[in-house]
């Protein structure tokens, strides 16, 4: 039987192979016999191709994605802050330096050490200063000759008062695990990985120079969460998998399960009476800022937790429909959505539990509290510190759930029953070497 290449690279440029189907003519499905050159062979592989997906996708890009994404770009242009939000009252100046020596201090009284550091930045860089820190019996993690330690200045002081031990400085560690997490990431999704970073660059530009920024100016912290988050999945999810049809198709599915998890966190926050002020740091973000909508701001929280799961899910999803259409071309709509929901159903059981023991984490220490004082159990979820949590993790899990049929409903659409739309291409066989 004469041989055939049956691979062919994706319109999209991705260069991954899969094995195409043989199609005599009068099939609507993949046979394996060779019958010379009045064969045709279809090439499933270039799924994004297909004039039928394409126009599908077409419709749903330009009714859905191109609205949103365009009205996510014009709030994000209206509300963005544009200067800075600091409170002069609460900037201090800050320094670094290295422990060179520690010895206890002069009087016993006060039960302190008195650390010589050599400062490694700011106006007095190079010098040693004296730091009171705390003793080895007043902290966790006592300071030692060698660490590293972060300072508060105290402008117009003595020098020997000026400067004020704040914590150890972490910088080196924290910049070794980066750097070892982005080769990791690179080394296994090579271009793929290289992106996602750069969307996560973006993340992190977008939670510091308009999220925060834009609530502490006084905008209400859903609308910022959702056009933040709405631009944040679009750069990430375009930038990581690219410009297509899948991607497109995953995105919508992202925002609308985005909506979904606004409305239930709004919804449950407001039914559960929660307030905002148990969350970490709420009370002083509230003596900074009086006019901040601590409610508000609890669900935006939920929101761009969910953003990353939410990413995860639908991604996922649309490539199983995908894969599960170039395996066989004339599956139909219903065949699709069956297939990708029973995938579905077993990445969310996953992914819900990360998400619950994810918050659940965050709040150890406020549950050894509750567990010290043996209270009821009743008592214990209805305290405002407890409920929140499990008002943001149960939130955040029905947004995955409503992620996997939305996304997967979507994908179907766009690429079900394409055997009669596939264009059958006439491949020569190739002559073997002793003919």
């Amino acid at each position: 039987m004469a041989s055939r290449n049956v691979g062919r690279r994706r319109a999209d440029g991705k260069g991954n192979r899969r094995r195409a189907l043989d199609i005599p003519p009068g099939h609507g499905h993949g046979h394996g016999h060779g019958h010379g050159a009045g064969d045709h062979v279809v090439d499933t592989s270039v799924v994004d191709s297909d004039a039928v997906v394409a126009r599908r996708v077409r419709i749903v890009v330009a009714a859905v994605l191109i609205p949103l994404i365009t009205a996510a770009v014009v709030l994000l242009v209206v509300l963005w802050p544009g200067g800075g939000v600091k409170v002069e009252s609460y900037q201090t100046s800050t320094a670094r330096g290295e422990v060179t020596a520690v010895q206890a201090c002069p009087d016993p009284k006060d039960k302190c050490d008195q650390a010589t550091v050599k400062l490694s930045n700011g106006p007095e860089k190079g010098q040693e200063v004296p730091v009171q820190v705390p003793t080895a019996g007043e902290t966790t993690i006592p300071v030692k000759v060698g660490q590293s330690v972060m300072l508060g200045i105290q402008d117009g002081a003595p020098l020997t008062e000026k400067y004020q031990y704040v914590d150890h400085d972490r910088t080196k560690p924290l910049l070794i695990i980066a750097v070892v997490f982005a080769i990791a990431v690179v080394a296994l999704s090579r271009w793929r990985g290289f992106a996602a970073l750069m969307a996560l660059a973006v993340t992190a530009v977008m939670l510091t120079q308009f999220i925060l920024p834009a609530i502490l100016k006084g905008s209400n912290p859903l609308l910022v969460a959702v056009v933040g988050g709405a631009v944040i999945m679009t750069v990430a999810v375009y930038l990581t998998h690219g410009i297509n049809a899948e991607s497109s198709i995953a995105l919508a599915g992202t925002i609308a399960a985005l909506g979904l998890t606004v409305l239930l966190g709004w919804f449950f926050t407001e039914l559960s009476q929660l307030s905002g002020l148990a969350a970490e740091g709420a009370s002083v973000a509230k003596s900074f800022a009086p006019d901040l909508d601590l409610t508000g701001l609890l669900v935006a929280g939920m929101v761009i937790g969910a953003l990353g799961v939410l990413d995860d899910v639908t991604v996922t999803q649309a490539a199983a429909v995908w894969e599960l259409s170039a395996a066989n071309p004339a599956a139909n709509r219903r065949e699709l959505v069956a297939a990708g929901l029973r995938i579905g159903r077993t990445h969310v059981a996953s992914v819900v539990n990360t998400l619950v023991l994810a918050y659940a984490g965050a709040s150890m220490p406020v549950l050894i509290v509750f567990a010290i004082q043996d209270l009821p159990a009743l008592s214990v979820i209805s305290t405002e510190s407890v409920a929140m949590e499990i008002v943001r993790g149960l939130v955040g899990s029905l947004g995955i759930i409503a992620a996997v049929p939305l996304t997967t409903a979507l994908a179907a659409m766009a690429v079900a029953d394409r055997s009669r739309d596939l264009v059958a291409a006439p491949i020569e066989p190739k002559t073997s070497p002793s003919a």
